[in-house]
């Protein structure tokens, strides 16, 4: 017996994959910055990551594809950040690439979710500040 291909709908909808993302995301933000620098928390964002590219490249509804454009750009751009950050705490300065990132962070993942929450696309999710 075959179904058909109306029957055969996703277990959870793609928006709610972007909005989970987000959440990932928070959570690592939150979580090196609050808790520790354990290396398990940093494994939220890859998992994160890597559905935010498995369904930027299948996507065709324009607006989670540029939601999902956006977060692969915040993990890579973030960890950049992160390890420039790191490096450069042995100097002054990388406190301030650290709290740079963690404001940074938080600034895309709330207008990422507020702006998937109004059904909007992310209007420039290229950008390296805030789209």
């Amino acid at each position: 017996m075959t179904l058909s291909s109306e029957s055969q709908r996703p277990a959870v909808s793609t928006s709610i994959l972007a909005v989970g993302v987000y959440m990932l995301y928070g959570f690592t933000a939150c979580a090196y910055a609050f808790c520790s620098t354990n290396t398990l928390i940093g494994l939220a964002a890859v998992i994160g990551v890597i559905i935010a590219h498995v369904k930027a490249g299948s996507e065709t509804d324009r607006v989670l594809q540029s939601h999902y454009r956006f977060q692969i750009g915040t993990f890579w751009i973030g960890l950049l950040l992160l390890i420039v950050g790191s490096l450069l705490c042995f100097f002054v300065v990388g406190v301030f690439v650290l709290a740079f990132w963690f404001i940074w962070s938080l600034v895309r993942i709330v207008k990422g979710l507020i702006t998937i929450n109004e059904g909007r696309p992310i209007a420039h999710p290229n950008s390296w500040l805030f789209g």
